[in-house]
């Protein structure tokens, strides 16, 4: 029987000693161009970065992104479409353009308010997971500034080719995208993973419990000082956040 647990966010589902089924969901309300909806922006914009939560997820977790779940409680014509349109260019942004997308509309009333869920499925070696990777004495990095609402629209965000570039560097034992819960819960959470806890010693202009939104921060455990390294990789803003230490050392 598959072997079936939760870290974090994520559900894993271990099919055998050497696979593992990386889960990952996000959903958005309120947001899009229906005349309820309380943050005004496109269709396409809406799918773009709903997509993207589930997406960064699972791919800074080492797994590779097999299929596509939406439930998008919008008509077809024409909300539903525009949405599906931005989901598939930001998997061909993010390298996956052939990726299977499934999923369901709402066609039985008028919907006056944008409301959508979407699922991320992939598949990883399970010895090549980057899950609970991070170690005591490694320090933690925001990577990119964190954003909400309207200040998503337009900035630039990490992105999955980032992402995949961030993987490649050794000094970088795990990855974290935060969303709507901050910084400061995230860099718990990441310790946590690690065995260990957070000493915190945030830089002054990084808000630490701001929502960062569809995933516009990404949190590193990474070895040594690293902030002009990360800084020269990914053009993004680049804060301390702390470090992570043993809880034996409390």
């Amino acid at each position: 029987m598959p072997q079936i647990k939760s870290f974090r966010d994520l559900t894993l589902i271990e099919t055998d000693s050497d696979h593992t089924f990386v889960i990952a969901c996000d959903s958005l309300g309120a947001i899009g161009s229906k005349e309820a909806d309380y943050l005004k922006t496109t269709a396409n914009i809406v799918g773009r970065c709903t997509v993207r939560v589930p997406l960064l997820e699972v791919v800074a977790a080492g797994a590779k992104p097999l299929a596509i779940v939406n439930t998008l409680s919008v008509e077809m014509e024409p909300t539903g479409r525009a949405i599906l349109s931005g989901i598939r260019e930001e998997l061909a942004a993010s390298g996956f353009p052939d990726i299977v997308i499934t999923g369901s509309t709402e066609e039985n009333v008028p919907t006056r308010e944008t409301g959508v869920g979407i699922t991320v499925i992939g598949e990883a070696k399970t010895t090549a997971l980057r899950l609970g990777k991070a170690r005591a004495g490694d320090t933690v990095y925001c990577l990119g500034k964190p954003r909400v609402g309207y200040e998503v629209l337009g900035a630039v965000v990490p992105d999955v080719p980032l992402v995949n570039k961030l993987l490649e560097e050794e000094w970088i034992h795990e990855i974290l995208p935060v969303g709507s819960r901050g910084v400061l819960y995230e860099a718990g959470q990441l310790a946590a993973g690690a065995g260990g806890e957070l000493q915190l010693r945030a830089d002054e202009d990084l808000d630490i419990r701001k929502s960062a939104g569809p995933a516009t921060s990404l949190l590193l455990a990474a070895e040594d000082e690293r902030a002009a390294d990360l800084r020269e990789l990914s053009g993004l803003e680049v804060y301390r956040v702390g470090s992570i230490i043993s809880g034996a050392s409390r």
